[in-house]
């Protein structure tokens, strides 16, 4: 009886079918490298706008809390360690219908991978009395 066999030759890789894995391995790995660095750098990125994101509604938050604001700028730090600071702009609303109107907006800025990014958020603030005519 003799023996079907799948290959007819010896068990084995010839050495043409190993140079031709190895080429397409050398051609897709650094291309699966590159998409998984980008991911990875995208998801840092996107990790940092949302904290960025929460911090700035946090600040934007507390500065309508505390009632009508300062004219001006002021700028911090979130926290000790923190990569995130933060930057307000108070600024008067010039107008002859509507009194005691503030522009407020404030600025939640990091840097990432060697570059500045930044978040903005602007509301207005009137005075909460309002004096009658």
């Amino acid at each position: 009886m003799t023996k079907l066999s799948i290959f007819s030759r010896e068990d084995g890789f010839t050495f043409a079918e190993i140079l031709v894995t190895v080429a397409i391995m050398a051609a897709v790995f650094p291309v699966l490298l590159k998409v998984f660095s980008d991911t990875s750098r995208n998801v840092s990125l996107l990790d940092n706008r949302i904290t960025a994101l929460y911090l700035l509604k946090s600040k934007m938050e507390e500065m309508e809390m505390t009632g009508y604001p300062e004219v001006g700028q002021q700028n911090d730090v979130f926290g000790g360690n923190s990569i995130f600071e933060w930057t307000s702009d108070v600024t008067d609303i010039e107008s002859e219908e509507i009194f005691g109107l503030r522009r407020v907006q404030v600025t939640v800025s990091w840097e990432h991978l060697g570059r500045l990014r930044s978040i903005s958020m602007f509301t207005y603030i009137a005075a909460r009395e309002i004096q009658q005519q």
